[in-house]
């Protein structure tokens, strides 16, 4: 049995424990109500939402088919001799740019030169045949009226020489002519303006009129085609367009008359003026037809538009820096613009990017699209600028395309 004074110690150690405990737990708590955590109230108030926002435009909105397409010589020239002979010089050099009429290649024209000659003499010959048997004949015909010492017949005679001495002068012209346009063909020259290819035929080699394989090949590149095929769906709204005037596919386009069954597409030409020499052919590009252009069109970033049950919507910016919730309709949509038919005026603040953190009436801190993301300023609210200038209107999501490489034209490369 043990004393009782080590009872009493005992209950006294409890006791103040008890209290020790009791002093720290209450000390405790009046630190983390009195430190620099926020308040309730304060963690209750509504958090902004950065976001990237835009400004509706109304502007002109080109509208464009794409296909694929290949580059083609507008002119392709076989350029071959019309003559037999041989070749004795080639004036060009290949792969450069000739000119129409420029002389490219020579053939002996010797034997050419001996045959006009020949034909010449003899034309020569028959003139002064004629020129006698028509005296001859003026003095007959005179002789029958005169005195009659001639007869009727020996006039006719005599007439019917001078036609067959005219004949044959007609005839030996006829020679000369073809001797001279021999000797013209002695000389090659580029039918068409264009780039000239390797040589097929050296200096001193024979060449024939009846030869298979051409001496060289000019390919005119200025200006180009582009074969390209659309959709059969496309066709008819592209004929459409094209009975009020040709398309914007550089000068004109043409449409065949018939779809390729195996691959459901139509093939177009269009033709480019080619100035600098960048499209060559076989080339492959990608070619943006401009069907037609939407005036005063209502266009938005298409990286603003969200899709829900009820359909297309945007988050729009409004002068409180919270965001609505607007249904739109969307009529197009051409590269990174989307035109809107309605739900949307011009410079309205919308968002274009952030919208998974958003819902009705959540307040933002909106920043302008494009590099540097900086406060932007909601039409109608003060500008954050003290200076009070506005800042720049962008054409976020991208403008009217532009024609490509240009090319004069609306083909893109």
């Amino acid at each position: 049995m043990r004393p009782k004074g080590d009872s009493r110690r005992r209950r006294k150690i409890i006791a103040v424990l008890s209290s020790t405990l009791l002093l720290a737990a209450v000390f405790m708590t009046a630190c983390s109500q009195s430190g620099p955590g926020p308040s309730p109230a304060r963690a209750n108030a509504p958090q902004s939402v950065p976001v990237t926002v835009s400004l509706a435009q109304q502007q002109d909105l080109p509208i464009y088919l794409t296909g694929l397409g290949s580059v083609t010589a507008y002119y392709t020239v076989n350029v071959k001799s019309r003559v037999d002979g041989q070749l004795v010089d080639v004036k060009f050099r290949e792969g450069e740019f000739v000119k129409k009429g420029d002389l490219l290649a020579l053939i002996d024209p010797r034997p050419y030169q001996v045959q006009l000659d020949q034909a010449q003499a003899q034309l020569f010959r028959d003139q002064a045949s004629l020129k006698d048997a028509q005296l001859n004949y003026e003095r007959y015909k005179s002789l029958l009226q005169e005195s009659g010492a001639m007869s009727q017949q020996q006039v006719d005679t005599q007439k019917a020489t001078v036609d067959q001495f005219e004949g044959t002068t007609r005839n030996d012209q006829a020679l000369v002519d073809n001797a001279k346009l021999n000797l013209t063909y002695c000389h090659i020259t580029a039918p068409e303006s264009g780039r000239i290819g390797l040589r097929q035929v050296d200096p001193g080699n024979l060449v024939h009129a009846s030869d298979a394989n051409p001496m060289f090949v000019i390919t005119q590149l200025q200006p180009i085609t582009v074969l390209f095929t659309l959709p059969e769906d496309q066709l008819q709204t592209v004929a459409l367009h094209m009975r009020h005037g040709t398309l914007g596919v550089d000068a004109y386009s043409r449409i065949d008359n018939q779809i390729d069954q195996t691959t459901g597409t139509g093939k177009l030409k269009a033709v480019f003026d080619n100035r600098n020499n960048e499209l060559w052919p076989n080339q492959f590009v990608n070619v943006h037809l401009l069907l037609e252009t939407k005036k005063n069109a209502t266009v938005v970033p298409s990286a603003a538009l969200q899709r829900g049950p009820q359909g297309s919507f945007v988050y729009v910016v409004k002068q409180d820096k919270t965001v609505e919730v607007r249904p739109v309709t969307v009529s197009g949509t051409e590269g990174n613009l989307a035109e809107i038919a309605n739900g949307i005026l011009p410079n309205e603040t919308i968002v274009t990017d952030g919208q998974d953190k958003l819902q009705a009436n959540s307040r933002v801190e909106p920043h302008q699209q494009g590099p540097g993301t900086q406060p932007a300023s909601i039409p109608g609210s003060p500008s954050p600028n003290p200076s009070g200038a506005s800042q720049g209107r962008h054409n976020h999501g991208g403008g009217p395309r532009t024609s490509g490489n240009q090319n004069s034209g609306t083909a893109s490369q």
